[in-house]
């Protein structure tokens, strides 16, 4: 177990290469090019957070408090105040322990999110780690308004060894939750993971669906835990944020994917995207195969992004 944990640490490391050579890189430069902190100082922070993908908001959340951590500890070294803003940032991307208890149970697994940020990967990569996990797997493949989703879930079925049910294109979602919720009851299954049609453009359409499915499992599965993830892509930025706000509209969203974060060099968008949907991300790809995506480590993500903080260099310097 050990030895796949550190695995995953360097698959994240080299992941987050891109990133770590433009965000990382840049937040670095800011507080070299000063010997002490000025407004300069904040103003060019600023430019770097946003272009960074922290958005404007989570951004000026950030440099707020850094201002107020200033006066409070009096810090005169910008050394300092950046290991207080990645302190701050580490905050906003904390995961509670309680996070993962739904796979101590029977669990239904919402997938939600638009087309292109890789939903059905993400569905088959969650297959197939939970399968290794020893346990029993199901896969709705609800989306039937896209005419390629179910036969790509089947394609990562068969890959996993899992099973899946489904119906043919432009039939009612509803009845594949229902057949779906039947099948997992009646071989035992552990976890079932629904994949979702990635449209937004009619939200009405979009939250009766949802809703419709939401009832039905409401009324199936009592007593077996629930979650819903939407899945964003990171090199989407700030879109992704949109993204997971109408999603969010519609259904209760329990926790983020995001995927594609080996293709940014924006990592900011895994703070903010947190900060701003205050849910939690509980996975992060970085890679193509099922093994590039894990449950999310804040410190690991930190670590990886911004190198470790040594313990001599976080004392606050004081007047």
């Amino acid at each position: 177990m050990a030895e796949e944990k550190s695995g995953f640490f360097s698959r994240l490391f080299s992941g987050l290469s891109k990133s770590r050579e433009g965000f990382a890189d840049n937040v670095d430069n800011v507080f070299l090019g000063y010997e002490r902190i000025n407004d300069d100082l904040f103003e060019e922070l600023e430019e770097v957070l946003i272009m960074g993908d922290l958005g404007m908001n989570t951004t000026e959340e950030v440099l707020d408090e850094l201002r107020d951590v200033v006066k409070k500890e009096r810090i005169k070294s910008p050394g300092v105040l950046k290991i207080k803003l990645i302190e701050i940032l580490e905050r906003y991307i904390a995961v509670d322990e309680s996070a993962y208890d739904f796979l101590n149970g029977k669990s239904v697994i919402m997938v939600v999110g638009v087309n292109g940020v890789g939903k059905t990967t993400t569905i088959g990569k969650l297959a197939q780690t939970y399968k290794d996990e020893g346990k029993k797997v199901i896969i709705a493949a609800a989306d039937t308004f896209r005419a390629a989703a179910r036969e790509q879930l089947e394609i990562w079925a068969e890959r996993a060894d899992v099973d899946i049910v489904g119906s043919e294109e432009g039939s009612d979602p509803s009845s594949v939750i229902f057949d779906a919720i039947s099948a997992m009851k009646s071989r035992n299954g552990d976890v079932l993971l629904i994949d979702t049609a990635g449209r937004l453009h009619n939200k009405k359409n979009l939250m009766n669906e949802l809703s419709k499915m939401n009832r039905i499992i409401d009324r199936e599965c009592e007593g077996y835990n629930r979650e819903t993830f939407v899945v964003l892509d990171a090199t989407t930025g700030q879109n992704a944020i949109m993204q997971a706000r109408e999603f969010a509209s519609v259904t209760d969203i329990t926790g983020i994917v995001l995927t594609k974060m080996d293709g940014t060099a924006k990592g900011g968008i895994a703070f903010s995207v947190a900060k701003e949907l205050e849910c939690p991300v509980k996975y992060i790809g970085v890679g193509e195969t099922a093994k590039d995506l894990q449950k999310f480590n804040p410190s690991e993500f930190s670590k990886a992004l911004f190198g470790e903080i040594k313990e001599e260099d976080a004392a606050s310097e004081t007047e």
